[in-house]
């Protein structure tokens, strides 16, 4: 056994970052027969030095442009950016909230710049975290004549692999699509029969 001292808490830490502590087991151990966890993959971030330095959100909004760019640059299709929310024309209150479309809406596109360590995660698995699938999923629901959602994970501190694109085809989803949707419309009467009986 070794042990290792330090004078102050910065250092500290550091120390801790590419170690498997008690605090990190729970992220990283698995049940026989299951993937990885993020815990595993922040690992990785650590020993590359990677830094989540900044809000994921603000830092969403700030790169989102570039990622577009890059997609662009990437699959030849120009983008609309435009900040709008679109909604099913039989309910209004089932929607998606685009990064980028194309205007014919038969191209979607969904931006992440998450931290380093499911930026990782997405690229090793090639796969959209499991937190994130319903985000790939609610595009078709709501868009009928939506074929392709290229949903881009971008991370510009991974200077090696800042940019990885998962290409999602409403084949791949249609059941889940039908599924999720059925989900929503009951939800939303429910919410509608609530909202009734309690409006007084």
């Amino acid at each position: 056994m070794q042990i290792i001292k330090y004078d102050n808490e910065h250092d500290w830490l550091e120390g801790r970052k590419e170690k498997i502590t008690g605090t990190k087991l729970k992220d990283i151990l698995v049940k026989r027969g299951t993937g990885k966890k993020v815990g595993f993959y922040q690992l990785i971030a650590d020993r590359l030095a990677i830094e989540d330095d900044e809000n994921p959100m603000e830092r969403g909004h700030r790169l989102e442009c570039e990622a577009i760019d890059l997609l662009t640059e990437t699959t030849g299709i120009k983008f609309n950016t435009d900040l709008v929310i679109i909604t099913r024309d039989d309910n209004p209150n089932i929607a998606w909230s685009p990064d980028g479309f194309t205007d014919d809406h038969k191209i979607g596109a969904e931006v992440k710049c998450l931290k380093s360590a499911l930026h990782i995660q997405a690229i090793i698995e090639d796969k959209i975290p499991s937190e994130y699938r319903e985000q790939s999923i609610q595009p078709f629901i709501v868009n009928d004549e939506l074929e392709i959602l290229y949903f881009t994970f971008y991370d510009p501190r991974l200077v090696s692999r800042p940019f990885h694109i998962i290409e999602v085809k409403r084949s791949d989803v249609e059941a889940e699509v039908a599924l999720y949707k059925e989900y929503e419309e009951k939800t939303l009467k429910e919410v509608d029969q609530w909202v009734e009986k309690l409006a007084w």
